[in-house]
């Protein structure tokens, strides 16, 4: 439920409990329905041209809706930070960091009142600016969904430090707590970047790590 037209939405102002997790326990939350600006891909993130053009996409459309919200509906909201889920054929390989072998889903949150045509419109801004600017319209922009995102029951916690160093984390997660706590897995593993990796050491990077769940 987004606040008054008056109020600058923020995501993590609004659903705090998901974005601001303990760093020291595993949590079960309840994740209600959400929409994402979603881009699909395949391959290492380090490495992958579509995973790099996939996300400039995301924030070049996420800016645009913004200002045409802002200026055509008189409702502003801050830019969600970026979010990614994250699976492999063989769940060993996402724990042992075989990127390689990683597919995923690049989202970025956008508040409720935010529609396809509101998407369509921001997609199309973003080509036409490419276009002035004399440059090719990025190709992932032909990609971009407005995903509805349903995970409902899930585990979480907040993990600080490189992205590589997440390993042992979530073999705890999968390999013990869910074990032990009656859960099975029941959609990608979710993560949440509150940080900026361009601009942050490593070792101060805070992630939130998500994973929808059923009882056994």
């Amino acid at each position: 439920m987004t606040g008054p037209a008056s109020e600058k939405y923020d995501v993590k102002r609004e659903h705090r409990a998901l974005y601001a997790p303990s760093a020291r326990e595993f949590v079960v939350v309840d994740v209600p329905p959400l929409r994402y600006l979603a881009i699909d891909g395949y391959g290492d993130p380090n490495t992958a041209e579509t995973y790099t053009r996939a996300v400039e996409a995301l924030f070049g459309v996420a800016y645009a809706v913004k200002f045409a919200s802002k200026r055509e509906l008189g409702r502003d909201f801050a830019v969600a930070p970026l979010e990614g889920l994250w699976w492999a054929d063989d769940r060993a390989a996402f724990v042992a960091r075989d990127k390689g072998a990683w597919s995923w889903t690049m989202l970025v949150n956008q508040p409720d009142w935010i529609d396809e045509p509101a998407v369509a419109a921001g997609v199309e801004a973003a080509r036409a600016k490419a276009v002035k600017a004399g440059v090719e319209p990025n190709p992932a922009l032909d990609l971009l969904r407005l995903e509805h995102l349903v995970e409902g029951s899930s585990v979480q916690i907040l993990h600080v430090g490189s992205y590589d160093d997440e390993a042992p984390t979530l073999a705890r997660l999968h390999d013990e707590w869910m074990p032990q706590h009656g859960f099975a897995f029941n959609g990608p593993h979710h993560e949440v970047y509150l940080g900026d990796a361009r601009r942050t050491a490593p070792e101060k990077l805070r992630t939130v790590l998500r994973q929808p769940v059923r009882p056994v």
